[in-house]
Parts: C-alpha cells; sequence; structure tokens
C-alpha cells in the first residue's frame, strides 16, 4: 500500500451474506477472513472496509479510522495532532483485529468511540483464532488529556 485510505467499520447481523455483497459491491475478495470478523483492502476507491460479525449492535457503524502506510507515517500523524493540541493516545505492537499494529487514537466529537483511529498494520496475528470480542476489540480508552503512553496494548489477544 503507498498511499494511506480511510478505514469504515461496521457491525454486521450475517456476517457470510455481509461479506457476499460487499465482494460483489467492490468487485474484490476479502483481504482477510477470521470467525466474526472479515476486511477487504479496496483500491478503488481507497477503502478498507471491516465487518465485525454483531447482530447486537445498536449501530451499524463500529468505528473509523485511516490506515496509513508506514509506521513512520504513525509517528508523523501523532506529533501533528500533538502540535494541533488534539487530546490522543498512542499505543505500539498493539494486538487488534487479527493484526499487530502501531496507532494513535484522536479524541473526535459525534463518531464511535468518541475518537478516530489513525494506524498502520505491523503484521498480521496468527495467533488469533476466536472471534473478536466487538466490546474491547479496537476501541480506545477515552484519554483524560493529551498522551503520548506508547505501551502495548492488547486488544482482540
Amino acid at each position: 500500500m503507498a498511499t494511506s485510505r480511510v478505514q469504515l467499520a461496521l457491525n454486521v447481523t450475517d456476517l457470510a451474506a455481509a461479506t457476499a455483497f460487499y465482494e460483489k459491491l467492490f468487485g474484490t475478495p476479502p483481504a482477510k477472513q477470521h470467525p466474526g470478523y472479515v476486511n477487504f483492502a479496496i483500491a478503488d476507491p481507497p477503502l478498507k472496509l471491516v465487518l465485525f460479525e454483531d447482530p447486537s449492535a445498536t449501530s451499524a457503524l463500529n468505528h473509523l479510522g485511516v490506515e496509513l502506510a508506514s509506521v513512520d507515517d504513525v509517528a508523523v500523524a501523532g506529533a501533528r495532532v500533538a502540535k494541533a493540541g488534539l487530546e490522543h493516545r498512542t499505543s505500539q505492537q498493539e494486538r487488534c483485529c487479527h493484526a499487530v499494529q502501531d496507532k494513535v487514537w484522536v479524541t473526535a466529537p459525534d463518531v464511535p468511540l468518541n475518537a478516530w483511529e489513525l494506524y498502520t498494520v505491523l503484521e498480521d496475528d496468527p495467533t488469533q483464532t476466536e472471534a473478536c470480542d466487538n466490546t474491547v476489540c479496537c476501541t480506545s480508552p477515552s484519554p483524560s488529556s493529551a498522551t503520548n503512553d506508547t505501551s502495548t496494548g492488547s486488544c482482540c489477544s
């Protein structure tokens, strides 16, 4: 991946049906499939579409993010939001969504999880075999103030 792309994470009631629909809509097969989880890496439009099977979800929208090309891009994004005075937290080597990621969560109004996720995938997480607990995976605790917490997170591990 040479450029960044917006991530749209959705809660779906029937993962198989949603996967079949989006495969037809965007003309591309899933990039990754696990129990309760599917993602698509769509070239045109540049989009990372993530599906979480969660029939009890109260909203179809799970969270929003931007997938960045590299660890350096995550660091630049973190420095930019810090300079802008935006409340945020960073994490390195976070296990989330069947991958290991470095990320910055930026507190934002009126979006799910009250934050945008800016991240890069370092590697797949082959040790994660169970479905994600959607109430825990890929969530960001609301920071009380802007922080530069670089602790290793655990998400869906």
